[in-house]
């Protein structure tokens, strides 16, 4: 069969190959915090090597693909092709070769793949994974209850023997979801709001079951320990403690912002890599709003993608409950860079029809 690429291929190709050579030259020059993952991956200090749990699972599977046992910068010639080659199957948009703020903000994120995982990394697995998800979706071979059955189990397998977290994820979405029937003024950020809510109520749940609130355990719990440490000024500490019931409400409020529009990392303004990752969290964050709004708007046409913005934006949810600190906000977006690639140009892609 032969294959035509025009001129936005080849500039998709372009990107990935440049792309490529950053994250060669990265798995040499990263500060010694980005290896902290891949040290632990590597070397395996605990004996934690198992099939439930993201640091097991991942260190498993660098040790059965022998990944551990080569020098980063083979790793990164492995990995970065494969990820870009699952974005390229995903599709290359119409005028994806011209610059604009969408694209732009899509060629940073090429570029923060290659700075992610050009080394060991729990977030290639991620990536890879969710992309099955998007496959689903895209091509529209079942039906869209078959659709969501099987992407539901995806979550759920997921969530069971890698992150944890994402089991709430389907769940928040389906309420999100019932939510949008509601005829409202304002519908898509109400939409959003309502989200955090439920997270604030899973929250309150979790409190009577367990005896801790889950912000309080998990993200203000691990902080604590890094309290004089260097990675303590990107950190994500909620001002007000999160033991009570409206500390608890104001941390999930607190880490949603954080993680998805951080104005409140303006601190960070003399440290220019960071400034540089807000910045495009922001836009992200902004150019995803303004196209889930455009597939409510048009559920009845866009009734698949509908939902690929509902994961995203439940994930964002669950990220702004479990998040530590400022850099893994951006690597874990990295993680899921498929769902949002995929979101950013749902409209774009020569796709069948329904």
């Amino acid at each position: 069969m032969k294959i035509v690429l025009n001129k936005n291929h080849y500039f998709f190709i372009q990107l990935a190959f440049l792309c490529l050579l950053v994250g060669i030259v990265c798995s040499f020059i990263l500060p010694s915090k980005f290896y902290n993952d891949a040290v632990i991956i590597v070397n395996d200090f605990h004996n934690e090597i198992g099939f439930i749990g993201s640091y097991p699972f991942t260190i498993l599977f660098y040790k059965i693909t022998l990944l551990k046992f080569i020098p980063y910068f083979l790793v990164a010639i492995i990995q970065l092709p494969i990820l870009y080659f699952v974005l390229y199957k995903i599709g290359v948009p119409l005028n994806f070769n011209r610059l604009n703020t969408k694209n732009c903000l899509v060629y940073i994120g090429f570029f923060l793949i290659a700075l992610f995982i050009c080394i060991p990394s729990k977030e290639f697995i991620n990536f890879i994974y969710l992309s099955f998800i998007i496959f689903i979706f895209k091509d529209k071979k079942y039906s869209l209850q078959k659709t969501l059955a099987l992407s539901f189990a995806l979550f759920f397998i997921f969530g069971l023997f890698f992150r944890s977290y994402y089991l709430f994820v389907p769940f928040i979405a389906i309420l999100m979801y019932l939510f949008t029937f509601i005829k409202i003024s304002n519908k898509t950020i109400k939409t959003i709001l309502f989200s955090i809510f439920i997270a604030v109520a899973m929250s309150f749940s979790y409190k009577i079951i367990i005896g801790k609130y889950i912000s309080e355990s998990t993200r203000e719990m691990h902080n604590l320990e890094r309290l004089r440490s260097d990675e303590a000024q990107s950190m994500i500490q909620s001002p007000i403690p999160t033991d009570s019931w409206y500390g608890e409400t104001f941390g999930v409020f607190y880490g949603y912002i954080s993680v998805n529009i951080p104005i409140n990392a303006i601190h960070q303004l003399l440290k220019p890599q960071v400034m540089a990752f807000i910045i495009w969290q922001l836009f992200i964050f902004y150019l995803l709003y303004l196209r889930f709004q455009k597939c409510i708007q048009n559920r009845s046409v866009f009734h698949y993608e509908l939902w690929v913005f509902l994961f995203i934006f439940s994930y964002f949810v669950v990220q702004g409950m479990f998040e530590p600190d400022l850099g893994s906000a951006v690597r874990h977006k990295i993680g899921i860079f498929p769902l949002i690639y995929f979101a950013i140009y749902y409209d774009k892609f020569n796709i069948k029809k329904r």
